[in-house]
């Protein structure tokens, strides 16, 4: 995307797996059920969070539909999540960047996320049954099953500042940013898709999931099935978003 400036995507294999939570998971939700399989195409999606880097160089491209701010994030650095971006903020930075690359680029739904998050595990974490200051940037003063209390940083930490990813290739899945998805809310999972489509509504207004937990957030919202959700206009030093790009059907 410009001179040392590239935007690093992992192919994500197709397959299925158990999306939410059953009721006897630790410290689990009732908006994490039921629990139910989905069945997952292949696509490629950001290896990291969106970088400020990344975000100034799209946010310079030509409008599409609103405007940007090139310097939006509370916690500056080139290679730190962009953050204080709205969903709204998000798709535009979807649309300029499918534009100029005439590739399809937009936010993960909710099943894509959750699925590229887990890589193939069943735990509350990818790396485990439970998180530490030293594999991802939470509020570390909490703890979560037979975890350790640790740092609690207070602030964004550059992508891939722990060198962990998971066995699909991806970093930062927990804690660091919130992360937008393209779903619209929805209470429960009672009548969702079986496949990696996003679940909409017919209104626009209607709150927007966020995946990931972030560096302000206890060690439960950092779980791979946590859910939260917040109006689409709203932003904050805790939320960013990474992109995905489908599969070209000459790779079928």
């Amino acid at each position: 995307l410009g001179e040392n400036l590239i935007l690093e995507m992992v192919a994500i294999p197709e397959g299925k797996f158990l999306m939410g939570s059953p009721e006897q998971k630790l410290e689990s939700s009732k908006n994490e059920r039921p629990q139910h399989e989905v069945v997952v195409s292949g696509f490629f999606m950001g290896k990291y969070p969106i970088t400020q880097s990344l975000w100034r160089f799209v946010a310079s491209l030509p409008q599409v539909n609103r405007e940007l701010n090139p310097n939006p994030s509370h916690f500056k650095g080139d290679n730190r999540p962009v953050e204080c971006v709205s969903w709204y903020d998000a798709m535009e930075f979807c649309q300029r960047l499918s534009q100029y690359t005439n590739r399809t680029y937009r936010l993960p739904t909710e099943a894509e996320w959750e699925y590229a998050c887990r890589a193939g595990t069943t735990t509350p974490f990818h790396f485990g049954e439970t998180i530490i200051a030293e594999l991802a940037n939470y509020c570390a003063t909490e703890t979560y099953g037979d975890g350790v209390k640790g740092e609690y940083r207070q602030e964004t930490t550059p992508v891939d500042h722990f060198g962990i990813a998971n066995a699909f290739g991806l970093c930062d899945m927990h804690g660091n940013v919130w992360e937008w998805c393209l779903d619209h809310w929805h209470d429960n999972y009672e009548g969702a898709p079986n496949d990696e489509s996003a679940w909409l509504t017919d209104h626009e207004n209607t709150r927007r999931v966020r995946r990931g937990g972030s560096w302000s957030n206890s060690p439960r919202r950092c779980r791979c099935e946590s859910r939260v959700k917040n109006y689409p206009g709203y932003d904050y030093n805790h939320i960013g978003f990474r992109v995905v790009c489908e599969f070209p059907r000459i790779l079928q």
